[in-house]
């Protein structure tokens, strides 16, 4: 049985491959923040105790902010494919955070990266690294964007995820490692956190549907971006490793619409007026904007074979049929005399 160890687990993508993987029969392992409180809601319907037996999913606590723990994991796990999908993610956020990011999402890839050849040079073994770039690198580069568009980011998220996937090339090229990066343009789902602003669309339209809300606070309408279905992205991520060779592939739909087409589209489906609701607030403008992304996903149709499988509308009807389930279970409990504390930024 093949294991495989992921980074970032808890979140979208990390769900996702998590299933991806075990249905192609990996034992897979995940990696996963101490906290108060669980935050494994993503993953509780596929995760089993340990002592259970036939249990496909491990978790094991860690972070990206030191070497030696993840060297020891990988010591204690023997993985065959590490996927490298830990990030703190959000690029409004980065800009409030700027020392958080660079140190979780650039040094903390380089240290991964440092336990990665130890490991390799120490047991002989081979190790399949996947590492998660993002179109945000790209940045003010003009669309189309593929694998030698120049990087020009504008945001710390964006300079760090740069960072990342220039030390993973560095790595790859000095230590004859095996790693593959994955620019990945925008990809969503009903997953998405709700402080991501597809999701935040989705969620608060639905809410306003059933009257639990009236206000949605948004920022600039009218960048341009190419969203594609999470769950057909891990799969492009899994074919990476899967390659004779290691090499970089842009993923993308090559389709960009505006984050005004985007809230057009959820509100048709959701049957909402959205401009009676919708108000512009300068807190969630970014203070170097991206006005524009697509991808050109050639060389990943015609070396992995892989195409998107999910359409722009269909994508944002999966999210607003999600979500409309989610306000109204929230209006059943509110008449039943619950009160519940809405997660994330949709009610603000």
């Amino acid at each position: 049985m093949k294991k495989a160890l992921i980074l970032g687990i808890t979140g979208q993508d990390g769900s996702f491959l998590a299933e991806f993987l075990i249905e192609k029969g990996y034992e897979v392992h995940g990696v996963v923040r101490r906290a108060s409180s669980f935050n494994t809601e993503r993953l509780d319907h596929i995760y089993a105790y340990p002592h259970e037996p036939g249990s496909s999913l491990r978790l094991h606590y860690g972070d990206m902010s030191g070497s030696a723990p993840l060297r020891n994991l990988l010591e204690e796990i023997g993985p065959s494919e590490v996927y490298n999908l830990a990030a703190q993610s959000h690029v409004r956020v980065s800009f409030d955070q700027p020392e958080y990011t660079a140190d979780i999402v650039a040094t903390g890839t380089l240290r991964l990266l440092e336990a990665v050849r130890d490991y390799c040079q120490c047991t002989g073994r081979e190790l399949r690294l996947y590492q998660a770039g993002s179109s945000e690198m790209f940045g003010k580069s003009p669309p189309p964007q593929n694998e030698l568009t120049p990087f020009h980011p504008r945001s710390p998220y964006g300079v760090s995820k740069a960072a990342a996937h220039w030390y993973a090339v560095n790595y790859r090229e000095a230590y004859g490692l095996f790693i593959s990066n994955g620019i990945l343009f925008n990809h969503e789902s009903e997953r998405r956190g709700e402080t991501f602003v597809t999701r935040k669309i989705t969620r608060a339209l639905a809410r306003i549907r059933y009257g639990l809300q009236d206000t949605l606070y948004l920022g600039n309408l009218d960048s341009r971006r190419d969203w594609g279905y999470a769950r057909d992205y891990v799969e492009a991520m899994w074919l990476m490793l899967q390659q004779p060779a290691p090499d970089d592939f842009v993923i993308a739909t090559g389709e960009s619409h505006t984050v005004r087409e985007f809230l057009d589209r959820a509100a048709e489906v959701c049957g909402v007026d959205w401009a009676r609701h919708a108000i512009s607030d300068r807190r969630y403008l970014r203070p170097a904007e991206v006005d524009s992304l697509c991808g050109d996903a050639s060389k990943a149709r015609a070396s992995l074979g892989w195409t998107p499988r999910v359409s722009f509308k269909e994508l944002v009807r999966i999210m607003v049929e999600h979500d409309l389930e989610l306000a109204r279970q929230e209006q059943t409990l509110a008449r039943a005399g619950h009160k519940l504390v809405l997660r994330g930024a949709a009610q603000r």
